[in-house]
Parts: structure tokens; C-alpha cells; sequence
């Protein structure tokens, strides 16, 4: 074992951010940058990296912690009323059309696994579409609480979806869905014993003194709770995605008032996903990306426009349901945002090949409409947003009281 492999993609994951900020009006946000690094470096270009046992590791840990800061991004007790109905209508009206489209372009000899394809366009990219409101200062106003709620909701679905379908493990779906709903029952459970656990005067001296030691308890408790959901989902035949999306949910219910009480946690938490772990999986997503299997036919590279206008087609088509809401303009840059995704995109890929149920051009054309829908789709809906009227006069209760990510 060695770690030269590990090392370039460390320099590259230096390098990858003092480049966008070196270059503001370039505007490509640090994982596409990284993906496309990765590409370059690996055996598609320069052939300079390859993945071996501790990149493998690595970038697997860096999926979940990606996951798990997905799901530390959703705020159960806010998501309620008028938003979370929209945002649910959505995502089955989303899913509907993504079965329509699914079918059509394996019809047409452009895709297989229709279910799989349409699963991979439900998605929406939180992590990715959460900053972008956050910048614009849009995302306490009514637009953004819309979309955080149908990302949100999006990302979970697809999530549920993909595990449900698609596991190494062959059980029917009927003991799937028994299996699924005894994890459901686990993890409220174990919320509840945690929710009471945490109010405890004791409990709460404890992590309160050695929070900020070298004890770091509360980052301890965190990456326990993400390792136990992980082999838990992965136990009961699930993929790890959905255990790591879980705990991070879980753990935001649980301690719901961590951005005012102890934001370090955090600050402390995005350092080890955004600083370490994250960026290994994205660039070795981009080393691991089949360059050639893209150009291998012209009717591969076409499949890349159809995938990108099929993302918006599936998210983008029931943000019309916000119009009442949001009025023409806002409902469109919702529509954009909603249909900015990438890091589904490439777990899901990649679920798909190790499973054999995508073909390696298929998962390099959706990745590249992925990369194409994080670099267009969040400018176009700014720009829609700037010339949109002021949203002083729409109300739609807050959602969000929590964490500004920097990604």
C-alpha cells in the first residue's frame, strides 16, 4: 500500500478552489472543477492516477459524509405546511414525468434501466443549490424556502428510490419494503431515545465541557451516529448512501438548535466533509469517469444534450406548480435551481455499473449533463431572479433557521 495516488489528489484538491477564486467570472463552482481535474489526471488524459486501496476507502467515506451533510442540510421541524405540500406534489408529479422520459429515450436506443434513469433525474443537488440561494440572498425569502423544501424532498426520494431498487443484495421488492420500514422504525427509535438522552442535565455538562477539548465529543457522537446508520442500511441490504443521508438527518432533529447553541460543531463538521473527505470522492469520480466510452459514437455524445434538456424537462416542469405562489419569473428560476444536479448523479452512476444495469457511455453521458446542469442552470435562474420583481408581497412561512454551507 502506498500513497502517491492519494497524495496528487490532495494537490489537486488544494489547487481546485485557488483556482475559482483566482478566477471569479469563470463561475464554476469547486466539485465540477474537481471532477474535471480528476478527468485529466486519471487513465482518460494523462494517465497520472489511478484507484487504489486508499483512494477506494477514501472516496467512499467522502460519498457518505457528502450524504450526511445532505442530510444535516434538511430541518424536519420547519419543513411543514404549504412548502413541504408543494414540494411533495412536486416530486411524484417529477417522478411521473422522469418514468415518461425514461422510457422514451430507452425507446429509443439512448438509455437502458428506464427505472434507474428515471430515479437519477428525480434528483435535485441541496448541497449544490443551497449556496447558491445563500450568496443571492434568496434563501430566507419565499422563492428560496420553496426550493430548499423541493430539494430537500427530492434529494430524500431519490435517496429512498435508488436503495430501494437498486442493491447488490437480490431480495424481492416486497421484503425490500418490510426491510425498508424496519430501518424507518429503527431510526425513529432511535431519534426518540436520543431526543430524550440529549435533555438530560447530565448529558448535556458533559458534551457542553468536552465539546471544544481534544475529547472532540460532540464530532465523536457524530461520526459514531454516521458509521452505525451506514452499517445498519448496509446490513439490512441498502446502500450506504441512504444510511449516511439518514444520520445526518437524524442528527439535525436531534440537535436542532446547533447553529446557535454550538455552531462550531459545524464549522468542525464541514471541515472534515468539505476540507478532507469530499473532495476525494469528487476527484476520483472524474479519474474513475470513462472519457473514451463518451466518444466512442456520435449517438453517445448526443445523449449528453438529451439527458441535460431530460433533468429539466423532470424538475424544472413542476416548479409550475409554485406559480401562484411565486409568480412567472421566480417559478422559472425555481424550475433552473431545481434541476442543478451532480453528486446523486455520480453515486447513482456508479451504483448503476457496479451492478452492470448501466453501460459505462450511458453513466459519462449523465455525468456530463450533470456537470453541464451545475455550470449553466444556477446562472440562468440568477439572472431570471435579478429581473424578477420584489417578493416582498409573497408568504410563505420559514423554513430554514439553520446553517449558510460554504459550498
Amino acid at each position: 500500500m502506498h500513497f502517491t495516488n492519494l497524495l496528487i489528489i490532495m494537490v489537486v484538491a488544494l489547487i481546485a478552489p485557488l483556482v475559482v477564486s483566482a478566477l471569479p467570472a469563470l463561475r464554476v463552482p469547486s466539485p465540477v472543477l474537481e471532477i474535471v481535474a480528476g478527468i485529466v489526471i486519471g487513465p482518460s488524459v494523462l494517465g497520472w492516477v489511478g484507484v487504489d486501496a486508499p483512494v477506494q476507502v477514501l472516496a467512499l467515506v467522502g460519498l457518505a459524509f457528502l450524504l450526511f451533510l445532505a442530510g444535516l442540510e434538511i430541518d424536519v421541524h420547519r419543513l411543514r405546511g404549504r412548502p413541504l405540500t408543494l414540494a411533495l406534489t412536486g416530486f411524484v408529479v417529477s417522478f411521473a414525468i422522469a418514468i415518461g422520459v425514461a422510457l422514451l429515450l430507452t425507446a429509443g436506443g439512448f438509455a437502458s434501466a428506464p427505472l434507474l434513469i428515471a430515479i437519477i433525474l428525480c434528483a435535485t443537488s441541496l448541497g449544490l443549490v443551497v449556496p447558491v440561494l445563500k450568496d443571492s440572498g434568496q434563501i430566507t425569502g419565499a422563492t428560496g424556502q420553496l426550493i430548499i423544501a423541493a430539494a430537500s424532498i427530492a434529494d430524500f426520494g431519490a435517496v429512498i428510490l435508488l436503495s430501494l431498487f437498486f442493491s447488490e443484495q437480490s431480495t424481492g421488492l416486497a421484503a425490500r419494503l418490510l426491510l425498508l420500514a424496519g430501518l424507518a422504525l429503527v431510526v425513529v427509535l432511535l431519534a426518540v431515545a436520543l431526543l430524550r438522552a440529549g435533555r438530560t442535565a447530565r448529558a448535556d455538562r458533559v458534551f457542553q465541557m468536552l465539546m471544544d477539548t481534544t475529547a472532540q465529543i460532540r464530532i465523536r457522537f457524530a461520526m459514531v451516529l454516521l458509521i452505525a446508520f451506514v452499517a445498519l442500511a448496509q446490513g439490512l441490504g441498502f446502500e450506504a448512501i441512504l444510511g449516511a443521508f439518514l444520520a445526518g438527518a437524524v442528527l439535525r432533529l436531534i440537535d436542532a438548535d446547533a447553529a446557535t447553541v454550538h455552531p462550531h460543531t459545524e464549522l468542525k463538521l464541514d471541515a472534515i466533509g468539505y476540507g478532507f473527505l469530499i473532495p476525494v470522492f469528487f476527484i476520483t469520480s472524474g479519474v474513475m469517469f470513462d472519457a473514451k466510452a463518451l466518444f466512442t459514437s456520435p449517438s453517445t455524445l448526443l445523449q449528453v444534450p438529451l439527458f441535460l434538456a431530460a433533468l429539466f424537462m423532470v424538475r424544472a416542469l413542476p416548479a409550475l406548480l409554485y406559480r401562484a405562489e411565486l409568480g412567472m419569473r421566480r417559478t422559472m428560476a425555481a424550475g433552473f435551481l431545481q434541476a442543478t444536479s451532480l453528486p446523486f448523479i455520480v453515486a447513482a452512476v456508479q451504483v448503476g455499473q457496479r451492478l452492470g444495469a448501466l453501460p459505462a457511455a450511458a453513466g459519462a453521458a449523465l455525468i456530463t449533463a450533470g456537470l453541464a446542469s451545475v455550470l449553466l442552470f444556477p446562472a440562468i435562474a440568477l439572472a431570471i431572479m435579478r429581473s424578477a420583481p420584489s417578493e416582498d408581497h409573497l408568504a410563505v412561512p420559514p423554513l430554514l433557521g439553520r446553517r449558510s454551507p460554504r459550498r
